[in-house]
């Protein structure tokens, strides 16, 4: 007997109309068809080389196969439910994110030491302020209020702060060494603090009390949505993994152009860094508004801050070690513009997440803070 068939609830009688099946069987073919061509266009790069024409075509299967990867997102996040979904997506994307500084670091070039810094900080700011900001002020547009849950807002708040400023900001001020650097000590510890800090927050958000990071009324809108089949969600994660490592190499094939074309404008090269951060970004911001506007909010938060968190406490592990094992140099302290812009983001967000009611001001709010990084960051 087949047993690989769509897999709903049962209903009762009081149940509400069942909506439309939102995983097909068949996956649709845009969805493979996106990774398909991102890997033959990323091969084509490597063995014909880099022009004008090229480029633009690879940017261009670059923004086609982030939206299969969020298609793909979705169905993995459906199978498993939440907060393991958003979780899936979050630590994937920051892999591949890792990968690609670790890639460039080995690689080396100019301001490699403050590639990762750069990186990480922005991929804080994209998450904290752009995505959420984002779907605060699509979701209070739409739907007016929204709410979520505080107890792990609040949790994740908790970790990020203490990640952001362990990492970047204590640098600053340590004395072994001057200038922005940890001494090989300092280094260790950042990194083993920073993976303890964030496998103690997964275990709580999936394990501990997993609890506080499901929707408010406990999902009961989605509990009547069909969910993707075991072949489906199989198939999804392949093709997830495929669309997410051929974005990250694709963006790896287009920096020595996006180098190029900075340096032309004239803009600082701590824009490499907001640049790779919002490609490897983008599929969980989409998915994070998506959520936000229908009316899924407590995903939408899951998603953003788990990001922020998966982007500190993986990437500062993996960078300190790649930086003792390689001998390369290493800055994670942030300027003053910068520590500035973060303790800004961190009190925003005690009194954004403290209501566990948001509008569409709040919303405005974040999204002033991140055109103001932009700004800067363009015209420091």
């Amino acid at each position: 007997m087949e047993h690989d068939e769509e897999v709903a609830p049962e209903e009762t009688s009081s149940s509400p109309a069942m909506p439309p099946h939102p995983y097909p069987s068949g996956t649709p073919w845009w969805a493979w068809a996106s990774p398909m061509l991102a890997w033959v266009v990323l091969i084509i790069h490597f063995l014909v080389g880099a022009s004008t024409f090229l480029d633009v075509f690879c940017a261009i299967v670059l923004i086609a196969t982030v939206f299969a990867a969020v298609y793909h997102a979705e169905v993995i996040a459906r199978r498993v439910g939440e907060p393991f979904g958003t979780l899936v997506l979050a630590i994937a994307v920051t892999i591949i994110e890792v990968a690609l500084i670790i890639s460039v670091m080995v690689t080396g070039g100019s301001d490699v030491s403050t590639l990762a810094r750069d990186t990480v900080f922005a991929a804080v700011m994209i998450a904290c302020n752009g995505v959420l900001g984002l779907c605060l002020l699509a979701g209070g547009v739409r739907h007016y209020e929204q709410s979520f849950q505080v107890q792990g807002a609040n949790a994740a708040l908790g970790v990020l702060a203490a990640l952001t400023t362990l990492s970047l900001v204590l640098p600053n001020f340590t004395t072994s060494l001057p200038g922005p650097v940890f001494n090989t000590p300092q280094l260790i510890f950042a990194g083993v603090v920073s993976l303890i800090l964030y496998a103690s927050f997964v275990f709580v958000q999936t394990v501990r009390h997993r609890a506080y990071f499901l929707p408010v009324d406990g999902g009961q809108d989605e509990n009547h949505l069909l969910l993707p089949s075991a072949r489906t969600t199989a198939i999804s994660s392949v093709l997830l993994l495929a669309a997410l490592v051929a974005v990250v190499g694709i963006a790896e094939a287009l920096t020595p152009a996006l180098e190029v074309l900075i340096h032309h404008i004239g803009v600082p090269k701590a824009v490499v860094g907001i640049v790779i951060s919002s490609l490897v970004l983008l599929p969980e911001g989409l998915a994070s508004f998506r959520a936000a506007r229908i009316n899924r909010l407590q995903t939408s938060m899951n998603l953003a801050l788990g990001s922020a968190l998966a982007s500190i406490g993986l990437t500062i592990p993996a960078v300190a070690a790649t930086s003792l094992i390689m001998k390369t140099p290493l800055a994670l302290g942030l300027d003053a513009k910068g520590e500035v812009l973060l303790s800004l983001t961190l009190l925003l967000l005690v009194i954004t997440l403290g209501t566990a009611r948001t509008t569409v001001l709040q919303g405005l709010v974040h999204l002033v803070i991140f055109s103001v990084f932009l700004f800067v960051a363009i015209v420091p």
